[in-house]
């Protein structure tokens, strides 16, 4: 029979009933280290003070009214948004599909808008991740996201991660944007080298196209700066967010510049929900932690704090580990052995974990981290590393 819940995902046998910083406590009784911190959407920690005094005193005077009529807070958040970023307008939703649907909707709108309507189509790349829409999975065409659901839509163009020579070699006269996450962060915490990003601007400069990021989980300060691009130099048309923007909060948007949103006119796109009064004041409460002086800046120096205790259980334990990617507090564990088993351990021992594509396990913390949950975090990598290698010397 099947359970009331859809069965669309495999949870773990595990329920937690609070959440107090880095830590979850389970019905079980137990406290979990959470390193997962809801796929980097806790990006504040759980249960932050000021993001609970928020929803509080918003949620007692007014949650929606939908988007007939002016959000005053959802203004406050999308200037905040446009004085910090590359961006002139923001356009919220309510989860990151949604951001990444509506910015790919602005690109081809934006071409139509400006006479050229044959280009439509978008220049994605292997391992890339944008949501499980019927479209996301289909700019992405991963065997898992695609089995069972074609025909897909078209209008997406894939080509190798990294290989410019291949990308440049794809662009036609339909084509409209390239879209590329800056860290992939599903698909193995992949990060970009600054040189290629800088090349992307100047392929999409040369060609008249859009240069599309998507940082839903690689942006809102989780690399040590506010937007991953930004380590690059340069900036894109247009951007979709999500995850860390709400601290937990159920929160998207897209941003572009005034020249990309040029089609974006009154009914063109829109949303019963999306930047609803209690959302946005959340997001503007997130805002107030996250550009606050030397945050960026702090979570920079944790990245590296992290990184060299990851680096050095890769060097104790090599027939365990193989190497750390990523950057900031978005970092990647690729794993000799299968990490979809190592997960489970580690749970087990008390840290949480998401696996992604590559054999890797991703270490999300909250951006709050300190040195203590760093100790913690590594201590409880190695007792499960050692445990692993003991383990295979005994089957040897």
């Amino acid at each position: 029979m099947i359970p009331a819940v859809m069965p669309t995902y495999a949870r773990a046998d595990l329920a937690f009933e609070r959440g107090e910083g880095a830590y979850l406590f389970g019905t079980d009784g137990r406290r979990y280290l959470d390193f997962a911190a809801g796929i980097a959407v806790v990006a504040l920690g759980h249960c932050h003070p000021h993001l609970v005094k928020t929803l509080q005193e918003q949620g007692s005077k007014l949650w929606h009214v939908s988007n007939l009529y002016r959000i005053p807070e959802g203004e406050r958040l999308a200037q905040r948004l446009v004085d910090s970023t590359f961006a002139d307008t923001v356009f919220f939703t309510n989860s990151g599909a949604e951001a990444w649907e509506g910015a790919t909707k602005l690109v081809r709108k934006y071409h139509y808008t400006r006479g050229n309507p044959k280009r439509w189509r978008i220049i994605t790349v292997t391992n890339s991740f944008h949501g499980r829409t019927l479209a996301a999975i289909s700019a992405a065409k991963g065997e898992k996201l695609i089995k069972g659901f074609g025909p897909l839509v078209d209008g997406f163009d894939q080509v190798a991660w990294g290989n410019l020579n291949e990308l440049r070699a794809a662009i036609t006269d339909e084509t409209a944007a390239i879209c590329v996450e800056p860290i992939v962060g599903e698909g193995g915490i992949k990060t970009a080298t600054p040189e290629y990003l800088r090349e992307l601007r100047r392929v999409c400069d040369e060609f008249g196209l859009l240069l599309f990021f998507d940082e839903i989980q690689c942006g809102y300060g989780r690399t040590g700066k506010f937007f991953a691009h930004e380590w690059a130099g340069i900036t894109p048309d247009v951007m979709c967010v999500a995850k860390g923007i709400g601290g937990g909060f159920p929160l998207g948007a897209f941003l572009a510049t005034e020249e990309a949103a040029c089609g974006m006119t009154p009914g063109t796109h829109g949303s019963t929900y999306a930047g609803n009064p209690l959302a946005t004041a959340i997001g503007n409460a997130v805002l107030d932690i996250v550009l606050a002086d030397g945050f960026f800046e702090q979570v920079e120096r944790t990245g590296q704090q992290l990184r060299a205790g990851l680096e050095a259980l890769v060097k104790r334990h090599p027939t365990v580990l193989e190497e750390v990617r990523g950057k900031g507090l978005m970092l990647g564990l690729k794993c000799v052995q299968p990490s979809d088993q190592m997960v489970p351990e580690l749970r087990a021992a008390g840290l949480l974990t998401v696996g992604a594509g590559e054999n890797v396990i991703r270490i999300l913390p909250p951006l709050t981290i300190g040195a203590a949950e760093i100790a913690e975090a590594i201590s409880i990598l190695d007792t499960v590393c050692a445990a692993r290698a003991s383990k295979a010397v005994a089957h040897a």
